[in-house]
C-alpha cells in the first residue's frame, strides 16, 4: 500500500473557466484569480488588440476600428477553439468595448458565430453577463463609469447598448483618471464614483472595462454608498461560475459585492 500524501495539484476543480483577453491585457486573469474560491481554476486565451503595445501601453484614447477588428474573424474563433479544446465548463470573453461598437444584436451575432467552435461549452461575454447581473439586482437606474482610455463616443455607445436592453442610464463616461492601467488605484477610482456618479442617484453602477484595476472596492463602495456595485471583471465571473454549473461556489464568495448572493434570470440565463 503506497504511503504517499499527496498535496494539493490544481487538479480537482469544481470549475474551470477560459477567459478571452487582449494580448497585452492581464485584469480579467488577475482580477478573475483574486475573486476565485478554491478549486476554480482560471485559463487565459489572447487575441491580438492593435490598440494596446508591449507592457500594456495604450493610446490616451484608444480607436475604434481595433475595437471591432478584435472581435472579427478568424483570431477570436481561433482563440476561441483552441480554449474549448481543453476541459472546461465555460468560456468568458474579457472585452467591453467591441459589445459597445457591436450592439446587442451584434454581440447577439458574434456569440452565435463563436458557438460553432465552443464544442458546446456556454460563452458569455461582459455587457451580456452585465445585463443578467442588473436583471437579478432588480435594478432599473444604472450609472457607467468607463476606462479613461474610452472616448465620448464610445462611452455614448455603452449608454444606447444597456437602454436598448431596458435600462434606464441616468449617468455615463470615460472616468476622469489618468489613461493607463497602471496609474489607476483603488483610492482614485472610489473617489470619481463617489464625487462624479452617487449623486445621480442610481440602483447599480457598472465599472466597465475590463482592463481598470476595480474588484477590490466593491465591498467597500457598496456599504459606503448603498447602491449596488458591478465591475467588468466581477460580474463576467459570476456570470461563467454559473453558467459553468458552480453556483455553490459563487454563491460562497464573500467581499466582493452583493452581486454574488444572487442567481441570474432562469439560473444560468
Amino acid at each position: 500500500m503506497s504511503t504517499i500524501r499527496a498535496q494539493k495539484d490544481g487538479w480537482e476543480a469544481r470549475a474551470r473557466i477560459g477567459v478571452v483577453v487582449p494580448h497585452a491585457d492581464v485584469g480579467p486573469e488577475s482580477e478573475f484569480q483574486a475573486i476565485a474560491p478554491e478549486g476554480v481554476f482560471v485559463h487565459g486565451s489572447r487575441v491580438h488588440f492593435g490598440a494596446m503595445r508591449a507592457g500594456g501601453e495604450m493610446d490616451p484614447k484608444i480607436p475604434h476600428d481595433p475595437v471591432r477588428a478584435f472581435v472579427e474573424p478568424p483570431h477570436i474563433d481561433d482563440a476561441v477553439e483552441l480554449l474549448a479544446a481543453a476541459p472546461l465548463d465555460v468560456i468568458a470573453l474579457g472585452f467591453t468595448s467591441s459589445a459597445y461598437v457591436l450592439g446587442a444584436a451584434g454581440e447577439k451575432d458574434l456569440f452565435a458565430r463563436l458557438a460553432r467552435v465552443t464544442r458546446g461549452l456556454p460563452l458569455t461575454g461582459t455587457t451580456t453577463a452585465a445585463v443578467a447581473g442588473f436583471t437579478a439586482l432588480g435594478t432599473g437606474r444604472i450609472a457607467l463609469v468607463n476606462p479613461p482610455w474610452f472616448d465620448d463616443r464610445l462611452s455614448g455607445l455603452g449608454a444606447g447598448y444597456f437602454t436598448e436592453q431596458g435600462f434606464d442610464v441616468v449617468h455615463h463616461g470615460p472616468c476622469g483618471l489618468p489613461s493607463n492601467q497602471k496609474l489607476i488605484t483603488p483610492g482614485a477610482l472610489s473617489e470619481w464614483i463617489r464625487t462624479t456618479v452617487a449623486g445621480h442617484r442610481p440602483d447599480a453602477v457598472l465599472v466597465a472595462g475590463n482592463g481598470i484595476r476595480a474588484v477590490g472596492v466593491i465591498d467597500a463602495l457598496e456599504q459606503e454608498l448603498g447602491f449596488a456595485v458591478l465591475t467588468a471583471n466581477q460580474v463576467l465571473f459570476w456570470h461563467a461560475l454559473h453558467l459553468a454549473g458552480a453556483a455553490g461556489a459563487a454563491h460562497g464568495i464573500t467581499g466582493y459585492g452583493r452581486l454574488f448572493a444572487t442567481e441570474p434570470p432562469g439560473g444560468t440565463a
